[in-house]
């Protein structure tokens, strides 16, 4: 028998002083059984670096939701969907092949990829050339050491607050406060 996703709740409280967007959302996240509360603070922290495109590109008109994630690979982990169902933002977490990328930019107007754990570096060395050509695609690196501070924050209930300042977001709750600088590879 498989075992089921766990389900974790958040109120998120978004402040992004760089985009003069200011909102919350109350996010409902299942969490794959082979997934780290790591992973799943990532795909948190990239939906609340992304939320602002909710009034920027689709003007409050769009969805902005988490993926089947590792449920299914041919889902985003985040996404912004537009009223017409058009894919207006596509974001991705982790180390996934080319193929998958492409595949997305192909579905998307945009994607982003945040890339966190420790082995992030040599990933990006090995496919880089492959995802360069690829217009549509930003990629970012989120520390390893923010990302595994971002796992002490998961809850299966949670009241976060985020702060993006700067290109930088913190994230704070009752278990402390996370700040998280991205840096731009592509």
């Amino acid at each position: 028998m498989a075992i089921k996703s766990t389900i974790f709740k958040a109120n998120l409280q978004i402040a992004d002083i760089d985009h003069g967007y200011y909102a919350d959302h109350a996010l409902t996240l299942a969490r794959h059984p082979s997934e780290t509360d790591e992973r799943m603070m990532v795909r948190l922290v990239a939906l609340a670096l992304h939320a602002h495109e909710l009034q920027d590109t689709c003007h409050g008109d769009g969805t902005l939701a988490f993926g089947a994630g590792l449920s299914d690979p041919d889902d985003p982990d985040a996404s912004l969907t537009d009223f017409t169902g058009r894919k207006r933002l596509w974001i991705e977490v982790g180390q996934p092949e080319d193929k998958s990328i492409s595949k997305a930019c192909s579905k998307a107007d945009a994607v982003v990829l945040y890339a966190f754990n420790h082995a992030a570096e040599v990933w990006w060395k090995g496919i880089e050339t492959k995802l360069s050509r690829l217009e549509k695609l930003q990629v970012w690196r989120i520390p390893s050491e923010a990302a595994q501070e971002l796992a002490q924050l998961a809850q299966r209930s949670m009241q976060l607050q985020a702060t993006v300042q700067e290109g930088a977001i913190t994230l704070s709750s009752t278990q402390g406060s996370v700040h998280v600088e991205p840096l731009r590879w592509k």
